[in-house]
């Protein structure tokens, strides 16, 4: 047996497609699946999330701060870590993956400016720190952002 061969059991899964409460005949009439009497077999049963009135769990949990929904995550890679490559080579995001440096560019990559350089290289990402593209041009190299 095999994760992808898992089925439910026969006749064990019902469709959720069939009328409630339309006689004895129907095999779901009288309570129509609620039960008997009690909160959740009234109409105007309490909303999700409800607990009788004691201070529920969302309003219990302490909140602090925010998400910004416009966030962005940036990869970063230090100027050291270019060392890899072979002189005059083209980086590009898509080069950086292949070679392992970056697994998952989420929202986009960085070049920073940490370490030294000695290869001229033409980089090809979506952002440079102020150092980092000092460092790749003093080598003859060039720096574009996509």
């Amino acid at each position: 047996m095999e994760l992808s061969n898992l089925r439910p059991a026969e006749g064990s899964k019902h469709s959720n497609n069939f009328r409630r409460g339309r006689g004895h005949g129907s095999g779901n009439g009288k309570t129509a699946g609620k039960g008997h009497k009690g909160q959740k077999a009234r109409s105007g049963a309490p909303r999700p999330g409800f607990e009788g009135g004691q201070m529920p769990l969302y309003r219990r949990i302490p909140k602090r701060g925010f998400t910004n929904r416009n966030h962005k995550e940036i990869v970063g890679i230090n100027v050291s870590a270019l060392e890899r490559f072979e002189n005059g080579s083209t980086v590009t995001v898509e080069t950086l993956i292949e070679s392992g440096l970056v697994k998952n560019p989420r929202d986009g990559v960085k070049i920073l400016g940490n370490g030294e350089l000695t290869k001229k290289l033409d980089v090809k990402v979506n952002a440079f720190s102020a150092g980092a593209k000092e460092k790749i041009e003093a080598l003859g190299g060039t720096t574009e952002v996509m």
